[in-house]
């Protein structure tokens, strides 16, 4: 299973312990932190996370725990499916089977974003979700556009793919520019046709993704506020490392939770670069995520065995 990145234009990483190859690798003596040091640190925050997300035994469906979507009181899987590899598949129907299976075995929230493969994932998903498996489905999925003919134009090709008249959950997808929040709330912008499109019933809840900076983020979330507006969910990198640097775990969380805000964790082998220096495995990567306030730890997933391996990891 590989995590999406740029919310999952690239692969950041195998839930197995493959190791990475040459160009990914950071040898330890770079770190300045033994592995002992550096596990302890991380058991530190797993205790705080684990007393932040309560003791009490979880909601699971086939052993796959289930956890409240912020203030938008939706249940949805601790691991999300991510849509981007789904259409790398040489075969259709085998990106169809991994999503019916990975439904099937509890797992009910699917990413996906208007420009993934060129709609290719979108298509896919769409086909994967006949038969009823709609109804089992909390399905997100994405748009670039910042002005209201551009968001208007993806969002209606979307829901066209997706064969669906309604999507749970839409963000606003990259949010990586200084300029960006501005630009959706603008006179205008984006925001306009999405209010408008949750308003006649074709989405149920707005967020958005980025991956660049925290400030970004903030940023945001504070021009939201100015204009009277709450996000349900926010994407983010979120990570062992992260921490230590610009972090949006340090930053952004806290502003999150304070807010009942979903959290959309990724990123959690950070691009190769983390189990290239062999300071922790795969599994306690996955784990760190999973353990911090997150609702949703977003992978990507490209073959069956893979899948039954993370979901056999993720089970309570």
């Amino acid at each position: 299973m590989t995590l999406e990145n740029k919310d999952s234009h690239q692969s950041c990483g195998d839930y197995s312990d493959r190791s990475t190859s040459p160009d990914g690798m950071l040898e330890n003596r770079d770190s300045g932190v033994s592995r002992r040091e550096f596990l302890g640190m991380t058991t530190a925050t797993l205790l705080m996370a684990t007393r932040l997300s309560g003791s009490t035994k979880p909601d699971s469906k086939n052993g796959i725990p289930y956890r409240t979507l912020g203030r938008t009181g939706e249940k949805v899987s601790v691991i999300g499916l991510g849509g981007y590899h789904l259409g790398k598949q040489s075969d259709p129907q085998e990106s169809i089977q991994i999503i019916r299976t990975g439904i099937d075995e509890g797992i009910n929230f699917l990413d996906n974003c208007w420009d993934y493969n060129g709609g290719e994932s979108e298509i896919r998903m769409g086909k994967a979700l006949r038969d009823g498996y709609r109804q089992k489905a909390f399905l997100m999925t994405k748009i670039d556009g910042r002005t209201k003919s551009t968001a208007a134009s993806q969002l209606d090709e979307s829901l066209r793919r997706l064969q669906t008249d309604r999507i749970d959950l839409l963000q606003f997808h990259e949010v990586i520019r200084d300029t960006d929040p501005d630009r959706i709330f603008a006179e205008g912008g984006a925001m306009e046709v999405v209010l408008q499109a949750q308003k006649a019933g074709k989405i149920r809840y707005i967020g958005f993704t980025g991956h660049k900076s925290p400030d970004i983020h903030l940023k945001m979330l504070a021009t939201a506020s100015n204009h009277g507006f709450t996000f349900d969910t926010v994407q983010m990198p979120l990570n062992v490392m992260d921490a230590h640097f610009d972090s949006f775990q340090q930053k952004v969380l806290p502003v999150l939770t304070k807010s009942d805000i979903g959290v959309l964790g990724m990123k959690p082998m950070g691009d190769h670069y983390i189990l290239g220096s062999k300071t922790v495995t795969a599994l306690e990567c996955l784990y760190y995520a999973m353990n911090l306030p997150t609702s949703v730890v977003i992978t990507g997933c490209d073959s069956l065995p893979i899948l039954q391996q993370e979901i056999g990891r993720a089970h309570v």
